[in-house]
């Protein structure tokens, strides 16, 4: 179990693909197959089949789910944004960060600022804040 409750068996999206098609399925509401492949399959060049699958793969995790109209199915997220961003963030970053933090996190400290310095700044702001909550009753 990670802190704050975030488990490590959360179904994920699986890839940038996957990811792709659950962020087009949050942006479009409720979205047809057809619709989805529009958005990230064909600008890919991928067939409609692999989009298909996609979707398949999505809603046997749990992050989309389907009903059906008429003859075709519509796709809304049944996974929050927020949760599943940071989730993702938490895997990652625990992957990182696990072994070894202290050298993981100064390189993470030197890339935030290679790719802006102001980042660094907005996160010591966040880290005091965090501090300041967590001492108040």
């Amino acid at each position: 179990m990670y802190r704050r409750g975030v488990s490590r068996d959360r179904p994920l999206p699986g890839g940038k693909l996957e990811y792709a098609v659950l962020v087009a399925v949050w942006e479009g509401g409720a979205i047809t197959g057809r619709e989805l492949h529009e958005r990230v399959g064909a600008p890919l060049g991928l067939v409609y089949t692999t989009t298909a699958r996609v979707l398949d793969r999505l809603q046997a995790k749990g992050l989309v789910e389907r009903t059906k109209e008429g003859k075709v199915f519509r796709y809304r997220a049944s996974a929050n944004r927020n949760e599943i961003d940071r989730a993702r963030l938490t895997r990652t970053l625990w992957s990182v960060l696990a072994e070894e933090p202290r050298p993981a996190l100064a390189t993470l400290v030197e890339v935030i600022e290679e790719i802006d310095p102001d980042l660094l700044d907005e996160l010591s702001r966040t880290i005091m804040a965090l501090r300041r909550s967590r001492s108040e009753p």
